[in-house]
């Protein structure tokens, strides 16, 4: 991808599913890769050596989105690490299935600090290196098809890419002029960890499958390839847009 070598990319969640399918692929186009994980380090140390054994080159750093000290970290990192960050890529993300009535306060906060509150604050710090540098940016938002279609049972998923999608339109005006480019990348069903349940209920994915046009459940390199190619120079004039990698679902999805 024309412009990636040598850029440094900050990814969150890069220890399992799309973020790792993501910090792989920006790897191999020759990226430098910062590689966020909470929890565990295996994850983080299989995408580290996927990138390495392409001839890149990965920083692992453990760091909760939710906490102000570790996304300041996650931005130091980069700079220490390889004196710059140019990508920044807002993956991590959790959801919880419950109905609206008995939602919990605290999954609630959990939901909407991890998918809303941190990509704030991190692509914040960001920005502030990015302009003492007086540099340009990439930011990529994994965002969901559930910032704009309605998933019932899952109203605090829902709520916060619905926000991302507004922050992204926000931040595209406000920080275009200083050569920041930001953009939603959308994905209905993949692939990961995070679908295992559903993965593992054949009535429940024979239903989905029927409503997708292309007749079949994305994969991980779906969604890296089109961040990769936001993250390069070939997207320099594209910003404040949502893409949508879903194989046709939003276009032909009913409820059951």
């Amino acid at each position: 991808m024309r412009g990636l070598k040598g850029k440094v990319a900050i990814i969150t969640g890069a220890g399992s599913g799309i973020g790792q399918g993501i910090a792989r692929r920006l790897g191999c186009e020759g990226a430098k890769v910062i590689v966020d994980y909470v929890g565990t380090p295996e994850g983080a140390q299989e995408t580290e050596r996927a990138i390495k054994e392409a001839g890149g080159e990965g920083e692992i750093v453990q760091a909760d989105v939710t906490k102000i000290d570790d996304v300041n970290c996650l931005v130091n990192t980069a700079w220490d690490k390889f004196g710059s960050a140019d990508i920044l890529v807002n993956n991590a993300g959790v959801e919880k299935r419950s109905d609206f009535w008995d939602t919990p306060e605290k999954d609630y906060d959990t939901i909407v600090s991890v998918n809303l509150r941190g990509p704030f604050f991190l692509t914040q710090a960001f920005v502030r290196r990015l302009l003492d540098a007086k540099k340009p940016g990439r930011i990529v938002n994994i965002s969901s098809v559930h910032e704009d279609m309605a998933f019932p049972g899952f109203a605090t998923y829902c709520v916060s890419k619905g926000g991302l999608r507004m922050l992204m339109r926000d931040l595209a005006v406000e920080l275009g002029p200083l050569g920041i480019t930001v953009n939603n990348v959308a994905p209905g069903a993949i692939v990961t960890p995070i679908n295992k349940t559903l993965l593992e209920d054949k009535p429940k994915l024979n239903a989905l499958l029927a409503n997708i046009p292309l007749g079949r459940l994305g994969t991980v390199d779906d969604v890296a390839g089109l961040v990769a190619f936001l993250a390069s120079d070939d997207a320099s004039y594209i910003s404040g847009s949502t893409f949508v990698v879903d194989g046709g679902l939003m276009r032909n999805y009913h409820e059951q």
